[in-house]
C-alpha cells in the first residue's frame, strides 16, 4: 500500500511538473483591414476563457502615430502591438477608451505614461474605482477628457468622441473616423442579444434605447460600424439594435406592471422580429431593467 501510496504522488508531481512545462497557449489576435489606414483587432468569443481577448480594437493609422480605440484585456498588450507592427512602423501615440471594463482597457498600462489616454468624464471616474487605476496604476488613467463631444486632429486623421447618454455604462464614448465614414460603438452596440447595461458602473437599459436614437440621429455619413464584440455591421444594423433594445424595454416594462416575474418575462419575450438576434443574455437585460425600474 505504500509503495502504490508513494507511485500516485510520484505520478502526480510528475504531471504537475509536464504541466508547469507546457507552453502557454500563444495570444494571437486577428486583424481586419477596413481602410488603408484603419484596422480592426477583432474580439473573439466571450465565452471562451482561454482565448477571450476582449473587445474589438480600432487602430487608426496617422501622420502622427496610431490612434487605438480600447486595447483588450491585461496580458494581451504585446499581441496587441505585434499586429499593429505587422501594418505600420508609427508609435501607438493615443487610447481612446469607450467605456471602463477591464477587456477594453487592460492595456493601457502596457503601452506607458508617454501614451495620450482619452475617455469621456464618468469613464474616468468610473475606472479610478478599479484596482488596476489606483496608486502607481493611477498614471494610466485618462489625461484628457470630454463631456458631450471632442474633436481630435483635422482633416484625414480628424476623429469625433460623442456621448449621448447612459447605456452600457454611464460614459460610453461613440468614436467616428469621418474621412473613413467609419463609427465605433464600443458595447453600446456589443452583439445582437440581449444588452449588458452595468449598473454598478451608471449603466441602463431602460435609458439605452433613447442613447442609441440620439446617437442614430446626431452621427451622420456613416457607412460601417464597428461594434463591441462582434463583426462588422451596417448604419441599418445599428438601427435594428436600437428598436430592438427599445422592444426588450418595452416587453420588460409592461411585464412587471403585470406582475410577472423576470422568468415569465424572458419566456415570452420574442425575438422572430430580429432576424439573427438570440436570447442568451435577454434574462440579464430584463433583470436590470426590473432592478432600474423597482428602484
Amino acid at each position: 500500500m505504500k509503495r502504490i501510496a508513494l507511485l500516485g504522488i510520484l505520478l502526480a508531481a510528475g504531471a504537475a511538473s509536464i504541466a508547469a512545462q507546457a507552453p502557454a497557449t500563444p495570444k494571437v489576435v486577428d486583424i481586419l483591414k477596413l481602410k488603408d489606414n484603419l484596422y480592426v483587432l477583432t474580439s473573439s468569443t466571450p465565452g471562451n476563457a482561454a482565448t477571450f481577448s476582449g473587445g474589438n480594437v480600432a487602430v487608426f493609422i496617422t501622420d502622427a502615430g496610431v490612434t487605438l480605440v480600447d486595447d483588450k484585456l491585461a496580458g494581451w498588450g504585446q499581441a496587441v502591438l505585434d499586429k499593429v507592427k505587422s501594418v505600420t512602423d508609427k508609435p501607438i501615440t493615443r487610447i481612446i477608451n469607450t467605456h471602463t471594463h477591464g477587456d477594453h482597457t487592460g492595456n493601457n498600462g502596457f503601452f506607458g505614461a508617454s501614451v495620450e489616454i482619452v475617455a469621456q468624464e464618468n469613464t474616468k471616474t468610473n475606472m479610478e474605482k478599479m484596482d488596476a487605476f489606483k496608486g502607481d496604476g493611477a498614471k494610466f488613467l485618462p489625461a484628457k477628457t470630454y463631456k458631450d463631444t471632442m474633436t481630435i486632429g483635422s482633416g484625414k486623421d480628424r476623429i469625433d468622441l460623442y456621448y449621448f447618454g447612459a447605456g452600457h455604462t454611464s460614459g460610453d464614448t461613440f468614436v467616428v473616423f469621418p474621412a473613413l465614414r467609419v463609427l465605433h460603438t464600443g458595447d453600446d452596440f456589443a452583439w445582437k442579444d440581449g444588452p449588458l447595461c452595468d449598473r454598478s458602473n451608471g449603466g441602463s437599459c431602460v435609458a439605452l434605447p433613447q442613447t442609441l436614437q440620439k446617437a442614430i440621429a446626431g452621427i451622420k455619413n456613416i457607412d460601417t460600424v464597428i461594434p463591441g464584440h462582434s463583426p462588422m455591421q451596417t448604419p441599418k444594423d445599428l438601427e435594428t439594435w436600437q428598436k430592438f433594445t427599445a422592444a426588450l424595454l418595452a416587453h420588460a416594462t409592461e411585464a412587471m406592471k403585470a406582475g410577472k416575474s423576470v422568468d415569465d418575462a424572458t419566456a415570452s419575450f420574442s425575438v422572430d422580429a430580429f432576424p439573427g438576434y438570440k436570447k442568451e443574455r435577454v434574462k440579464g437585460s430584463i433583470q436590470a431593467v426590473y432592478d432600474e425600474l423597482k428602484k
